[in-house]
């Protein structure tokens, strides 16, 4: 996969990330619930103040101790909303939204600051990094597939209504969309990047069951969702999943997704 697509290795090449982060959350609880956190990062923004002016080796990044300085921004929002209808019933509803911008010395972010969707607490209809970036489609029987399913940008909704049954046992229905995209134009994944013509289309939207057995100090959960929506061929139907069955996929995790 390395060898394939340059920009996938330039993200897990050794580099040195000088970062510092700054986080902010707020909460508000009750039968309203809502609750408030930002996230942003800065790397390398100050040492490359020191590389100003120094020639490069032709098109080789700054190097300190040996080793490529990562260079980058990012921020990421969350908001969460939860309603109490009842003792018993609960509306969950959480946006997300994220990006990272890198420039100056290294022009792709590290692997470990970029996105990704799906999986147990984001887009349940599809497993971890099975989708995008925008409406990129890769060869699926490539077993590293899964490791160019990165973006720069991440957008997502989630709606959740929590209905105790009985006891510690919990069941729930939900709905997730969402999607990853690129920044920057990538000739190893076309339609990975975000553009207003199919930004619709790119979102992947997938439903839901779910149980959870509450422990009081954990929560166990069982999430049982399908995928409606996959962004993979823009030129076909939107409900595209089921062509070949009945799209089901089952997470297990502990704790509630959001």
């Amino acid at each position: 996969m390395i060898a394939k697509n340059p920009i996938i290795g330039l993200s897990f090449r050794n580099q040195f990330i000088p970062q510092a982060n700054y986080l902010f959350g707020y909460e508000l609880k009750g039968r309203h619930g809502f609750s408030i956190q930002t996230y942003i990062a800065e790397a390398g923004n100050v040492l490359s103040l020191f590389y100003k002016g120094k020639k490069r080796e032709g098109t080789e990044p700054y190097k300190f101790l040996g080793a490529p300085f990562a260079q980058f921004v990012k921020g990421t929002l969350e908001l969460r909303y939860n309603y109490k209808f009842s003792p018993k019933l609960q509306l969950a509803s959480r946006a997300y939204a994220g990006a990272v911008y890198s420039y100056g010395n290294m022009t792709v972010a590290p692997y470990s600051e970029q996105f990704y969707a799906g999986g147990a607490n984001s887009i349940r209809g599809f497993n971890v990094r099975t989708l995008g970036p925008g409406g990129y489609n890769p060869a699926m029987e490539d077993p590293l597939s899964f490791m160019d399913r990165t973006g720069d940008i991440r957008f997502e909704t989630n709606l959740e209504i929590r209905y105790k049954v009985f006891g510690a046992i919990e069941l729930a229905t939900f709905i997730d969309a969402g999607n990853i995209w690129l920044m920057r134009e990538d000739a190893n994944r076309p339609n990975g990047q975000l553009t207003k013509e199919y930004f619709l289309n790119d979102i992947a939207l997938g439903t839901g069951l779910g149980v959870r057995y509450d422990l009081d100090f954990l929560v166990l959960r069982l999430d049982i969702g399908i995928g409606l929506h996959k962004p993979t061929r823009r030129a076909e139907k939107y409900f595209n999943t089921f062509e070949n069955g009945f799209p089901t996929v089952f997470h297990l995790a502990i704790g509630y997704p959001f």
